[in-house]
């Protein structure tokens, strides 16, 4: 029976670490990547001034389009009104005798007056027409030119934009992942600290029944133990709050198990020599490589082209054209009802006489706003020059926290051991020992803020600079 609990255990074990798989830090942005909705828009978006840029491409070549119209009219069209001729009735009496003695003058007459009547008579009840044109543009003024040019800076400015928003994913995602690891190693510490209250909170007891300690010391000891459980408390809230959010940023169930690789690494493990040397601020490699200042050159880029775009509408335009045109009933040959066609072939210029008034102000307006992307981008430039030189700073600070409070841990740690040997021997009172407790606590809780410091500092500082981090 025993055998079969052990197994049973052992299964659920294996069980339960199987479920809570360990993610690295490169793991946690590719989720983060894979999973953020932002970064998908930036991508469509992307595909959407490309788009953009194939349409503009098109106004290069010929516009050819082709119409067609059918109309039913009431009526038909008479050029003559033959009731309103009066003269031509009253020669009809006079002629009466002369056509009765000429009956095939007569006839001739007839068919001649039928003929002319059928000539001026149109039958335009069904109207059929088509076209098709070709317009092929010859000078817009640099239009189509500055049309294109702003799709092709669209395209690029997306694909900085894009490259922005990832950049943003991969820098929340590292801090909150050593948000993590900061809390996993405090909440290590705060067990230890717990554990190391409480056996002295039993020797004192002990020392209190063998009267050797006072019922003040035993007091002393609970009121830090009870401050330690609820810090201990708060870390723990901490904790799952952060592997919450990280889970979130992941794309990933918020109650999901989620281990880090750098929980296990221990306190010096996460850190290499090369991470402890100063930086020093590189102003010019910024400046080539923050996306920022990629996308306001490019929407100045934009602006700029838009003023020569309201320069054009002001330029005569000159455009070739071609039609054919077909219709029922045609008048190329008299006027039949039946199919007939032709082609013709020009030259269309437009001049704006009156616009310049107006095109002016419009030119004046863009320069403006040209003028307001350079400004922007310069202030930008000096924006990021002072938060590189203050992100330089910071991680040189940090490293030198790390050292100091490295020098103070080791000295807590001694004055620790210390303090118990000589609460053992009985010549270091219960007060002193549980100051060299706090003491520790504190030095070890520096330490790892000093750490942790370190690494957001460097982070911050590869965001400044526009370096794409690494592990």
């Amino acid at each position: 029976m025993r055998l079969h609990i052990i197994t049973g255990i052992m299964l659920l074990t294996c069980v339960f670490a199987y479920g809570r798989e360990t993610y690295t830090l490169e793991q946690c942005r590719q989720l983060a990547i894979n999973n953020n909705k932002e970064l998908k828009i930036s991508s469509a978006k992307m595909k959407i001034t490309g788009e953009d840029r194939n349409a503009a491409r098109t106004k290069y070549f010929p516009q050819i389009s082709a119409n067609g119209m059918y109309m039913r009219n009431q009526k038909d069209i008479e050029l003559v009104n033959y009731d309103d001729l009066t003269a031509l009735s009253s020669l009809l009496p006079m002629l009466e005798p002369m056509l009765n003695d000429k009956p095939e003058l007569a006839h001739a007459l007839q068919v001649a007056a039928n003929d002319v009547k059928n000539a001026t008579h149109l039958d335009v009840k069904n109207v059929w027409l088509g076209n098709i044109s070709v317009v092929q543009p010859v000078f817009m003024g640099g239009k189509i030119v500055s049309y294109n040019q702003i799709a092709s800076y669209a395209k690029e400015l997306a694909r900085s934009m894009n490259a922005t928003q990832l950049e943003e994913v991969i820098y929340k995602t590292d801090e909150a992942y050593w948000q993590v690891i900061s809390l996993v190693n405090k909440k290590k510490l705060a067990d230890h600290y717990v554990e190391m209250l409480k056996r002295t909170e039993n020797d004192i007891t002990a020392l209190i029944n063998e009267g050797i300690a006072t019922t003040a010391d035993g007091l002393s000891v609970k009121v830090r133990l009870n401050e330690a459980e609820m810090t201990q408390t708060k870390v723990d809230n901490g904790l799952a709050l952060s592997r919450m959010l990280l889970a979130q940023i992941c794309g990933i169930e918020l109650n999901s198990p989620m281990n880090l690789a750098d929980e296990n690494a221990g306190q010096q493990g996460m850190f290499d020599e090369s991470s402890k040397s100063l930086v020093f601020p590189d102003i010019n490699k910024a400046f080539a490589n923050r996306n920022e200042l990629k996308t306001l050159d490019l929407a100045t880029k934009i602006y700029k082209e838009k003023e020569h775009i309201v320069f054009a509408d002001m330029l005569p335009n000159v455009a070739l054209t071609a039609n054919y045109l077909v219709m029922n009933p045609n008048s190329y040959k008299g006027f039949k009802n039946d199919f007939g066609g032709m082609y013709n072939v020009g030259v269309a210029v437009n001049i704006p006489l009156s616009g310049w008034w107006e095109g002016t102000y419009k030119k004046n307006s863009a320069r403006a706003e040209t003028l307001i992307k350079q400004l922007e981008y310069e202030d930008a430039r000096e924006k990021i020059e002072l938060q590189v030189n203050s992100s330089a700073y910071k991680v040189n600070e940090a490293i030198k926290q790390l050292s100091a409070s490295t020098q103070n841990m080791e000295k807590a740690e001694e004055n620790l051991r210390y303090a118990n040997l000589g609460f053992k021997e009985g010549v270091i009172p219960s007060l002193n020992l549980m100051e060299a407790q706090t003491a520790w606590f504190a030095a070890q809780a520096q330490l790892i803020d000093a750490q942790i410091e370190m690494k957001l500092t460097k982070v911050y500082y590869d965001k400044a600079t526009g370096i794409t981090m690494q592990n």
